[in-house]
């Protein structure tokens, strides 16, 4: 068989079967007197082998390795792997669609928020908080706890929640932070040593549980202070963010919590 014949019997492409040739995969016949390779029955047998264990899901090095096996002990153990990987997947596609289904009912019932997809813990919450807020505060609020979801690790994100949810656990917590949101919206046009930022400061301190500042938080980074820590960048681009005066009310109620932690 040519090698055209040879890809056309298997099912595969010839540049495939010379991909293979690369790899060490198919062992490559010579070439004949005029030039061309021939193909035997082995050639077919084995290419087929490895179209049917790529098919299976296996990476060409463990194509080699199974081939490599004449008594096929390595055959059982990468299947076995990858029965338990496919089952994780499984896993995770179901919790996934589990997840959508809730998002979709959510948007079907007017009842997604603005900043999602969030998770239905986090859109929960947001719902304890009250409809979608006029405050600009408010809004860019939720717009980081879903960037924070979406980006922070498991651990951080379980902290997150378990702080927000003992925030508004707290008889009066809502209203106190929709004061804070107001509060920081008047700052908007203020100057940093405004005196108002000193109050701000103190009731968003109050309403702000210390376990969501994770220790060690240089809480004074600024766009002239780099930092050295991997939250540095986020700090900046977060107080960049806010006119002056919130930023400082921002700054101090973080200073506000270190300090009461000591």
């Amino acid at each position: 068989m040519r090698i055209g014949e040879l890809a056309a019997t298997v099912g595969v492409t010839p540049r495939a079967v010379r991909h293979y040739h690369h790899l060490g995969l198919l062992p490559e016949p010579e070439r004949r007197a005029n030039g061309y390779r021939d193909y035997t029955l082995r050639h077919a047998v084995v290419l087929a082998r490895i179209r049917r264990l790529t098919e299976l899901g296996l990476g060409l090095a463990e194509v080699r390795d199974v081939l490599a096996d004449d008594a096929g002990r390595e055959l059982v153990e990468v299947l076995g792997e990858l029965d338990e990987d496919l089952a994780r997947q499984e896993t995770e596609i179901r919790e996934r669609r589990g997840r959508l289904r809730v998002l979709m009912e959510d948007a079907r019932a007017g009842r997604l928020p603005a900043e999602g997809p969030v998770s239905p813990e986090l859109a929960a919450l947001f719902g304890r908080f009250g409809p979608a807020p006029q405050s600009p505060m408010a809004a860019r609020d939720r717009e980081v706890f879903a960037f924070l979801e979406t980006t922070a690790t498991a651990e951080v994100r379980a902290g997150m929640l378990a702080g927000l949810e003992s925030m508004v656990a707290v008889p009066g917590a809502v209203e106190r932070a929709h004061e804070a949101y107001a509060l920081l919206d008047a700052l908007a046009d203020a100057e940093p040593d405004d005196p108002r930022v000193a109050e701000a400061a103190r009731v968003l301190a109050d309403l702000i549980p210390p376990e969501m500042v994770p220790p060690g938080t240089d809480i004074d980074l600024d766009s002239s202070n780099r930092g050295t820590g991997g939250t540095g960048g986020f700090l900046r681009a977060f107080y960049a963010d806010f006119a002056p005066a919130q930023a400082e009310a921002i700054r101090r109620s973080l200073r506000i919590l270190m300090e009461d932690r000591r």
